[in-house]
């Protein structure tokens, strides 16, 4: 049986940071930190976007410049600032609102990047709806949105869509063969306990063309936090336990989809930086999200000193120099076909008609064709 969401509390050796440059984040998933002596700070690949709760200062001109150079290759890195209403509806800012929104529509802009109109969508894990508030009823003429938690359906925001709500589990799917033109999820599938099945459950709900859109925490999401109430443990209580929910490595979603019977697979990664006044900020918008740690094993009770220390600890270590202290969620998006002879297909092995040792020759084979 899959644990309720929204429970739960929130997660190597700390070293001073006189110089201010900010320590790497571990290795991946619960792994240990690193300290700055044993290395240089690794790159970051992908894009890096900024944003900025309501509460929290704007953002200092030696942190946009920041921003710039972490874009690199990339692109020039922006800087998105959240209002203070979140995103979410109704007065004042919904803890959590924003990243989740944020997602939502990311997750949008790549189903109006696909030139066609989809008669009947469904939303796995949609939560209160942050997808269905960025869709237009001119690209999706239907949704069904399908969540575990009642609660969320049923306060889910509104949108111009017609939509349906059901109660049912990612890993069971109550809807027959060959039904939706599309099928979105977003920030949901971290949470089955049999992610293999879910994915072949949405192959098997879409229709021959269909295509399926989705967005999942990766393993650096939350390093920061991860890092702060580790090294807080240690000095406090000599061991730790986990305190951040586990997440996918990216490395393993282009199988899992391969193997769930998708094709022409696009996975690429992404990161939100969100700043907070502190840690304490941090957990509480993260149970707004519903996304407390989900571990079994988990220590049901952090004490008051270690608490402190890891709020100290997170300051020291990843504070900006406004005062606020960041929070990175890093997100996979993953884009992936059902099988339809319309698509197209590489050739059969030995068909080709042109060696590429004759690319060198191409210059004077188009001279010639022009005489």
């Amino acid at each position: 049986m899959r644990r309720a969401r929204g429970r739960g509390d929130g997660g190597g050796p700390w070293s001073g940071n006189p110089e201010g440059a900010r320590p790497p984040r571990p290795a991946g998933g619960l792994g240990r930190c690193v300290s700055p002596a044993l290395g240089p700070v690794r790159k970051i690949r992908g894009r890096r976007r900024f944003v900025g709760l309501g509460r929290a200062e704007p953002l200092r001109p030696a942190a946009e410049a920041e921003a710039e150079e972490l874009g690199g290759a990339a692109g020039r890195a922006r800087q998105v600032r959240l209002p203070a209403g979140g995103g979410g509806g109704g007065g004042g800012r919904r803890p959590g609102a924003g990243p989740l929104s944020e997602v939502g529509g990311r997750i949008a802009d790549r189903v109006f990047d696909i030139p066609r109109t989809f008669p009947l969508a469904l939303d796995v894990g949609s939560g209160r709806g942050y997808i269905a508030q960025h869709l237009t009823k001119e690209t999706v003429e239907k949704l069904i949105q399908v969540d575990i938690a009642e609660n969320a359906l049923k306060n889910a925001v509104e949108s111009e869509i017609p939509t349906d709500i059901v109660v049912a589990d990612e890993e069971f799917l109550p809807f027959k063969e060959d039904t939706f033109d599309l099928v979105v999820s977003s920030l949901s599938l971290h949470w089955v306990n049999d992610l293999p099945r879910a994915f072949r459950e949405i192959h098997q709900v879409l229709k021959p063309d269909g295509v399926f859109i989705g967005a999942m925490f990766g393993g650096d999401t939350l390093y920061e936090l991860r890092c702060s109430l580790q090294l807080a443990e240690l000095e406090r209580e000599g061991g730790f336990s986990p305190h951040v929910s586990p997440f996918t490595a990216v490395s393993d979603l282009g199988h899992l989809l391969s193997r769930a019977g998708f094709n022409t697979l696009t996975v690429d990664t992404d990161e939100i930086q969100v700043n907070y006044p502190g840690l304490f900020e941090v957990m509480e918008d993260l149970q707004g999200m519903g996304e407390s740690n989900c571990s079994w094993n988990r220590k049901p009770l952090l004490h008051r000193d270690t608490m402190l220390a890891a709020a100290a600890i997170y300051r020291e270590m990843y504070g900006n120099s406004d005062g606020s202290v960041p929070a990175t969620f890093q997100i996979y998006y993953m884009i992936g076909w059902k099988f339809h002879e319309s698509q197209a297909r590489p050739a059969q092995r030995g068909s080709a008609t042109v060696s590429f040792g004759d690319l060198a020759k191409i210059d004077g084979l188009l001279s010639k064709q022009k005489k």
